[in-house]
């Protein structure tokens, strides 16, 4: 069995199709119990007109000959078997896509013949008249079960009787695990990279940002290829949105950090206070150079190394350990006075990016358990 598209909804089944009937004409007197006989006998007798009433593109095999067989036992039953390739219809509902269960029907009856004709029954019963080949697989689906059924149904106007096969299908997940998901959360996390990126990186910041939605955005095209164009959203669409939105949102939270945190704006009293700072500074500076104007260039090259310490505020060397937890969880607000740009915030951080560091990641994470939670708790509807 296989393929089964989604695309154009049906699916392909190579089968042994018999047919077994009664004609009492053909019952033989003889000492052997059945009698086999060249195909082109049938075409000298009357024998149902069997069709697939969902079938499609179907054929015989023939190579290197017709693969089919014709028996007559002496009680005047005909066995017909032949291999077919089936091709048949499959009407799909893919809202849960790929997350769902399918069921695929097989529909048997007669074209001409109605049920005062001809009445078709399972030989072995509903359990025991489909064998399905012990080493049998399927790419994306697993075939939990192929149940049988016998009904009527109104065909031209006339009830006719028809065989029925149900494929219960269940989809893999490992494809699309590796080829959407996986990617669609890396790409997600990988955005979240921007809050850690100084806000006056503006070119880092603003090229990650358009790359991971630039990636995201051919993911959720590229996806929608092998389905058919449905007026509604499969969960893959939606997971995959989600995921854009979450990328998309990065780039509007650095433009509110950008907006948000000028000077006048946001921070404002706290660069207020960096340059008033500043400006004291400054002025015990110029007191200090001019009482040590007249001291030699030894006692200048001390002095200048003294004013390097108290532009840095006084503070100690930092080590290595405590500069990798500022990095991640500090904020630079340093004021300097090599220029005017360093006052106003240069090598900061945001405390809209620090906040970004904890909501993001925790609703991202709270979307992923609802949507799972969602779509995994009923995964066998159809059965």
């Amino acid at each position: 069995m296989g393929p089964v598209s989604e695309r154009s909804m049906d699916y392909s089944m190579d089968c042994y199709f018999r047919q077994l009937w009664i004609d009492e004409r053909l019952a033989l007197n003889v000492s052997l119990p059945n009698i086999s006989l060249n195909i082109k006998v049938l075409e000298r007798l009357w024998y149902p007109d069997t069709v697939f009433l969902n079938g499609g593109k179907s054929f015989v095999h023939m190579v290197p000959m017709p693969n089919k067989f014709f028996r007559i036992n002496k009680d005047g039953s005909v066995l017909y078997s032949q291999r077919l390739t089936i091709k048949a219809t499959c009407k799909m509902r893919l809202e849960k896509y790929p997350l769902d269960s399918q069921k695929c029907q097989l529909l048997v009856g007669s074209f001409a013949y109605t049920i005062d004709d001809v009445i078709y029954e399972w030989r072995f019963g509903r359990h025991n008249s489909v064998e399905i080949a012990a080493d049998m697989t399927l790419s994306q689906f697993d075939l939990l079960q192929a149940p049988c059924f016998n009904s009527t149904s109104i065909l031209r106007g006339a009830p006719h009787s028809v065989l029925s096969i149900h494929f219960y299908l269940r989809r893999h997940m490992g494809f699309f695990l590796i080829n959407v998901y996986v990617p669609c959360c890396l790409l997600v996390v990988l955005s979240w990279v921007s809050f850690w990126i100084n806000r006056e990186a503006t070119s880092d910041r603003i090229a990650l940002g358009t790359m991971t939605v630039l990636t995201m955005t051919f993911i959720g095209l590229d996806n929608r290829n092998d389905l058919p164009r449905v007026s509604y959203s499969t969960a893959l669409d939606i997971y995959v949105a989600i995921c854009f939105v979450f990328v998309l949102a990065t780039i509007i939270q650095f433009a509110a950090v950008h907006y948000y945190t000028k000077f006048g704006c946001g921070e404002g009293p706290q660069l207020a206070r960096y340059i008033a700072k500043e400006v004291e500074l400054e002025e015990i500076l110029e007191e200090q150079a001019g009482e040590e104007a007249q001291r030699s260039n030894d006692v200048a090259k001390e002095n200048g190394h003294k004013r390097q310490i108290l532009i840095k505020n006084g503070k100690p060397r930092e080590t290595a350990l405590f500069k990798c937890w500022n990095c991640f969880f500090g904020t630079k607000n340093v004021p300097h006075t090599s220029m005017l740009g360093n006052v106003l915030g240069l090598n900061s951080v945001s405390r809209i990016d620090k906040l970004s560091r904890i909501i993001f990641p925790v609703v991202f994470f709270a979307f992923n358990i609802l949507y799972w939670c969602i779509y995994l708790s009923d995964t066998s509807q159809l059965l």
